[in-house]
């Protein structure tokens, strides 16, 4: 589908080996959980997932798009380390406050920074965020279910989905263009990305819109109203009478005799 889209180009798809299991049952001892069984076969299939494309401007191809599921090895914790390597330093865990709103009615509960959920990065999204498998209840035990969230810049939560084979879907479904887990968001994706949807994902962008007419995604512009003059009154502007060259030099040559015979009638007087 990428390769007959117009102006793509590169798409290159990187085949990696599957995870030995020994490596799979390592991570869950390492780590004190039990992957979900659709990732769990999904890394018994591959380790990893990569897969980029380019477009073509001026006969250069830029790089757009980015879908990527990090390997067994690259699965690592979130929050789990400090920053830095001094005692003092601050960590993830910090951030939590215990004034923040839990799940209300259809808003599902946020993950905690804290030993209270257990987070691992699948995707870091090229440095927009991170996509995070979550294990929201760690405590006393770590409970095996789990959902996938995406964590913005600026370190808020949003939830994707409730299982990794529907985030997989949505991956697909999305082409990995710049930004596509922003859509998910209130603020939506930037200027520059929705630019890059309309062009290749014009639906996906638009999914506000699939509610209401069956014909909305046509465009209704009518160049012939657009472009339709307003019928204004036309303004007639008297211009002064032009009189021709000769006209004038006999009209002012009658205007100096009569000066002239009226200065000889007073002169007569």
């Amino acid at each position: 589908l990428l390769e007959t889209s117009p102006g793509v180009a590169e798409v290159t798809f990187v085949e990696k080996e599957p995870a030995e299991r020994h490596t799979i049952i390592s991570w869950e001892q390492k780590n004190s959980c039990i992957l979900p069984e659709d990732l769990k076969n999904f890394y018994l299939m591959t380790d990893g997932f990569q897969m980029t494309w380019s477009v073509k401007t001026d006969d250069t191809p830029m790089p757009l798009g980015s879908m990527v599921i990090n390997s067994i090895s690259k699965l690592c914790r979130l929050g789990g380390s400090s920053m830095y390597a001094l005692p003092n330093a601050p960590t993830l865990a910090d951030l939590e406050d215990d004034t923040d709103e839990e799940g209300n009615g259809d808003k599902p509960e946020k993950p905690h920074f804290d030993s209270r959920s257990l987070i691992f990065e699948l995707d870091p999204c090229n440095g927009n965020g991170k996509v995070c498998l979550v294990y929201k209840h760690a405590k006393p035990v770590v409970s095996p279910d789990t959902e996938i969230w995406f964590l913005d810049r600026a370190l808020y939560w949003h939830f994707l989905t409730k299982t990794f084979t529907a985030y997989y879907r949505l991956l697909l479904t999305h082409l990995g263009l710049p930004q596509w887990q922003y859509t998910f968001t209130s603020y939506g994706v930037s200027p520059q990305a929705k630019q890059w949807f309309n062009m290749y994902k014009p639906i996906t962008i638009n999914t506000a819109l699939l509610s209401e007419e069956a014909d909305s995604f046509v465009n209704k512009l009518d160049p012939n109203k657009v472009f339709k003059s307003k019928n204004k009154t036309p303004v007639i502007k008297k211009k002064p009478l032009s009189q021709p060259a000769g006209s004038q030099k006999t009209h002012t040559s009658m205007t100096s005799s009569k000066t002239s015979s009226l200065a000889g009638n007073s002169s007569r007087k």
